[in-house]
C-alpha cells in the first residue's frame, strides 16, 4: 500500500498563499510520485514596504519536480492560483482547472511571458483523472466565484477529499449549487481525510446566499442621481453578473474599467459564464457621452490598491473619468487582506469629503457575503464526508482552532485534528496518520521584478527609511595623506524639517569632523565605520529619532 503524505507548504496560518502537496513513497522512505493542490499568492502585510506579493516557497517542489504528476486548481481566486506564473517559470507539469479557471490561468500565464504550459479543462460533474496513483474526481461547490470545485483524492490508503473556499448556497447566482448528491456518492465508501477551508470556523450560523445581495443592489442604486461606481474583486464575476443585471432594470448603460476587470469580464463573456444584452456594455470612454444618471462603471480598485482604476478616480488623476458631487460609490467586498482597509477607508474618506454618496462595509447594508462557509457549513461538510481525519486550511490559527472544537462538538476525538504549520507533514500508513515533521519554508516577497531578493534585512532598512528617514554623509579622503580633503557634508531626506535641517547638519558634520581629526592613519573603513558609529549617536541624543546613516568616501 505504500505511505501518502501531506505537506501544508502554506496557506494554514493565513487566508492566502494556499499550497498543498501530496506525496506517494511506495517504500514508506523514498518519494516517487506527487501532486499539488492550488498555488496561489499572498499579500503584503503594511510594514513590508515596496513589495507587491508574497509567494509560497518553491525550493521543496523543485527539489522534487521530475515527481510532480500534475498540479490541480479548486477556484479562480488569486491567491489559489496567483503564484502559478512563479512555479511554472522552471517547473512544468499539466494544470488542471475548470473552464472558467482555466481562461482566467492562461490569461495570467501570458502577462508573465509563461507559454508552453499544458492546461487541461476538467468537467466536475463526470470527469475523473489519474496520475500515476492518485485517482482524482471533482465536483462542484458554491463559492463567491463560479466553476468553483472540491477534489477527492483516492489513494493507495484512502480516499482524501479537498475541499478548499466554499459554502452551502441553494441558490447561486450562476444556478449551480454545491453538488451535494455527487459528493455523498463520492464519499459513501469512507473518507481517510478531509482538507477544508476553515476560514467561517468562528462565524455562527449558515453563509447566506448570494443571491439576496441583488435586491439590495437594487434599492441603493436606484437612488442614485449621478454616476455609480461599483466596484468588487475583478474575479467576483457574479457580483458583477448582479450589477449588470440591476443596471439593466434601471436603464443605465455598464462601462467596464480597470485591467483587471475588463480582461476576466471578457474571458467570463467568451466562456458563457457572464450574460448580458447587446447595447447594456459600452466602452468606457464613450461613457462620458451619456447622461451622468444613465452610467454605471464596474471598476477595478475594490481593496484601495494605489495605482488602482478606482484610487485614480479618487485622486482626480484618472484619464478620463471624474466624480462630481452627488455620484455614488459602490464597495461590494470585504477588505480582508492584509493592509487593505486601511487602503480602503482613505478612499472611503476621500469619496466623502468630495461630497459623493459611498455605501461601504461598515454601513451594514449587506452589499457583501462571505463565500466562505460558516459554523453550520462546516458542520454539514463534515456530516456529509464522514472523514477520519481533518485538516483545517485557508485561515489563521484562530480558525484552526475553532475548526477543531467543530468537529468535537460533532463527535470527533480532538487528535483527528491536524493543526498544520507552513511546511508541516503527516503521513499515512496502514490508514492510521500521524505527524512526519517539517519542511523548512520562508515567504518568498516579490518586488518588482525581483523574486526573493527581498528579505528581513532589506525590509528592517525599509522600516528605518519610512520611520526616521536617512542621512548622507559625502567624504573626501586624501588617501595619501590619510586625512579629509573638506568638512563632511550631510545631507538628509524624510529625516528633520528643513529650517532645521541646515543647522543641525551642519552641525553634524563639523563634530564628525573634529572626531575624524583625532584618529590617525584614516583608510576608507575607519572613516565610514566611526561616521556610522558617531552619527548615530548623535542625532539619537539631538533628536531622539535613528535614520539610516549612509557614507560616501570618495578617495582622491
Amino acid at each position: 500500500m505504500g505511505t501518502i503524505r501531506f505537506i501544508a507548504l502554506s496557506g494554514t496560518t493565513d487566508v492566502t498563499e494556499n499550497l498543498y502537496v501530496y506525496e506517494y513513497l511506495p517504500d514508506g522512505k523514498q518519494v516517487t510520485e506527487m501532486i499539488i493542490v492550488d498555488c496561489g499568492v499572498g499579500f503584503p502585510e503594511s510594514e513590508m514596504y515596496g513589495v507587491d506579493l508574497v509567494i509560497p516557497d518553491f525550493s521543496y517542489i523543485r527539489k522534487n519536480k521530475h515527481k510532480l504528476k500534475g498540479i490541480l486548481i479548486t477556484h479562480g481566486h488569486e491567491d489559489h492560483f496567483g503564484a502559478l506564473p512563479f512555479l511554472l517559470k522552471d517547473v512544468r507539469a499539466p494544470v488542471f482547472a475548470t473552464k472558467l479557471v482555466a481562461g482566467f490561468i492562461e490569461d495570467k500565464l501570458a502577462d508573465y511571458g509563461v507559454d508552453g504550459v499544458d492546461i487541461k479543462v476538467i468537467n466536475p460533474e463526470k470527469e475523473s483523472l489519474s496520475l500515476g496513483v492518485f485517482k482524482i474526481k471533482a465536483f462542484r461547490v458554491s463559492h463567491s466565484v463560479p466553476d468553483s470545485v472540491g477534489f477527492v483524492i483516492d489513494t493507495p490508503q484512502g480516499k482524501i477529499f479537498h475541499v478548499a473556499d466554499y459554502k452551502f448556497d441553494w441558490t447561486p447566482v450562476d444556478n449551480r449549487p454545491f453538488n451535494i448528491s455527487r459528493a455523498a456518492i463520492l464519499a459513501s465508501e469512507g473518507v481517510l481525510m478531509l482538507a477544508s477551508d476553515s476560514l467561517g470556523a468562528t462565524t455562527q450560523g449558515y453563509t447566506k446566499s448570494e443571491r439576496e445581495i441583488e435586491e439590495q443592489i437594487e434599492r441603493i442604486a436606484s437612488k442614485a442621481k449621478g454616476q455609480i461606481f461599483f466596484t468588487t474583486i475583478s474575479s467576483n464575476i457574479s457580483r458583477m453578473q448582479q450589477a449588470l443585471n440591476v443596471a439593466a432594470k434601471l436603464g443605465r448603460k455598464v462601462a467596464f474599467v480597470g485591467r483587471s476587470i475588463e480582461t476576466k469580464t471578457k474571458i467570463a463573456k467568451n466562456l458563457g459564464y457572464l450574460h448580458y444584452g447587446s447595447g447594456l456594455v459600452v466602452p468606457a470612454k464613450r461613457s462620458k457621452k451619456l447622461a451622468k444618471n444613465k452610467i454605471m462603471y464596474i471598476i477595478s480598485g475594490s481593496y484601495g490598491q494605489p495605482g488602482s482604476a478606482l484610487y485614480r478616480v479618487a485622486q482626480d488623476e484618472h484619464d478620463f473619468l471624474r466624480v462630481y458631487p452627488g455620484d455614488m460609490v459602490v464597495f461590494s467586498s470585504d477588505p480582508a487582506p492584509p493592509g487593505s482597509k486601511a487602503n480602503v477607508d482613505s478612499l472611503v474618506d476621500a469619496f466623502i469629503e468630495m461630497d459623493v454618496e459611498v455605501h461601504y462595509y461598515d454601513l451594514q447594508e449587506d452589499l457583501h457575503v462571505s463565500g466562505h462557509g460558516s459554523q453550520e457549513d462546516i458542520k454539514m461538510l463534515f456530516a456529509l464526508v464522514k472523514p477520519k481525519y481533518l485538516v483545517p486550511i485557508g485561515g489563521t490559527i484562530r480558525h484552526m482552532r475553532a475548526y477543531r472544537h467543530l468537529a468535537e462538538e460533532m463527535g470527533l476525538p480532538a487528535q483527528s485534528v491536524f493543526e498544520l504549520m507552513p511546511g508541516d507533514r503527516i503521513e499515512f500508513k496502514d490508514k492510521i496518520a500521524k505527524y512526519a515533521g517539517r519542511i523548512n519554508v520562508e515567504n518568498i516577497l516579490v518586488d518588482g521584478l525581483g523574486i526573493g531578493d527581498v528579505g528581513s534585512v532589506v525590509l528592517r532598512d525599509r522600516h528605518k527609511l519610512a520611520q526616521d528617514g536617512i542621512a548622507i554623509i559625502l567624504l573626501q579622503l586624501d588617501k595619501k595623506g590619510q586625512r579629509l580633503l573638506s568638512p563632511p557634508e550631510v545631507i538628509s531626506r524624510g529625516f528633520v524639517f528643513e529650517k532645521r535641517q541646515k543647522r543641525l547638519l551642519l552641525m553634524a558634520g563639523q563634530e564628525l569632523a573634529r572626531k575624524l581629526a583625532r584618529k590617525k592613519n584614516l583608510n576608507k573603513q575607519t572613516v565610514k565605520n566611526t561616521a556610522v558609529d558617531f552619527l548615530e549617536k548623535f542625532f539619537l541624543d539631538q533628536t531622539g529619532r535613528r535614520p539610516m546613516i549612509l557614507p560616501v568616501v570618495i578617495e582622491v
